[in-house]
């Protein structure tokens, strides 16, 4: 018989799976949960513990995604391998990875460390191939940073940057980047442009109007085909 514990966290995940987590409210949990409103003060604190909680078991679903990653002899070819997984779990699970890379208040998942850890792993398999342009944790940096920035602007504007193309792009600029296993596409520096601006506009760092980012991504689009004539 599962704990009340337990019936709060499923609760809290069960509603998260279609609305924000700012959209839901302690009442719609302990309902769910079928707990009383005290319950979730005695478990967890307050609302953010459980929020916090939750996240945590977000991001050991994550990891799990990411160890089951295969281990190929190319480590750059495994970087993108790394990416594309990274972004397919935000995909499916867009209001708790919103919860997992966004939090609010002091608290933050533990977790967010053992996931710099993995990625700073396979960069030192880059490194230890004679493939890496700049320290490991550097480049783990960039590459979580612009991995996380397509994510959220895929989940926040999907019209102007749900295709998998951005993905792609930005994907290959960065580790290309990184790498110096940079491609021939003429999309390149414009993605590379476009990652930095992501980041800087979701850290707020460096915000870039809504007209600058649809111009960007525009640019990205690949040409229209030719009409038959």
């Amino acid at each position: 018989m599962s704990t009340a514990r337990e019936r709060i966290l499923e609760a809290t995940e069960e509603l998260l799976a279609t609305k924000d987590a700012l959209a839901i409210s302690t009442r719609a949990i302990c309902d769910r949960a079928k707990v009383g409103m005290p319950e979730i003060y005695r478990q967890f604190g307050d609302k953010q513990g459980l929020l916090t909680a939750v996240a945590d078991i977000g991001f050991e679903r994550f990891l799990a995604a990411k160890r089951r990653n295969p281990l190929t002899d190319d480590p750059v070819a495994d970087l993108r391998t790394a990416w594309d997984s990274h972004v397919a779990f935000a995909l499916r699970n867009p209001h708790l990875y919103r919860l997992m890379f966004t939090p609010t208040g002091d608290a933050k998942p533990g977790a967010i460390t053992e996931a710099q850890a993995i990625l700073l792993q396979a960069v030192e398999r880059c490194r230890d191939a004679g493939r890496l342009r700049m320290t490991p944790e550097l480049a783990g940096q960039s590459i979580l940073s612009a991995n996380v920035g397509v994510c959220m602007m895929a989940l926040s504007f999907p019209d102007l940057f749900g295709s998998a193309d951005i993905s792609a792009a930005v994907r290959d600029a960065v580790i290309g980047k990184v790498t110096g296993d940079e491609r021939e596409d003429t999309r390149i520096g414009t993605a590379t442009v476009l990652a930095q601006a992501l980041v800087g506009t979701l850290t707020g760092t460096s915000p870039v109007s809504a007209a600058d980012l649809d111009r960007l991504t525009r640019a990205m689009r690949p040409p229209a085909a030719n009409p038959e004539p």
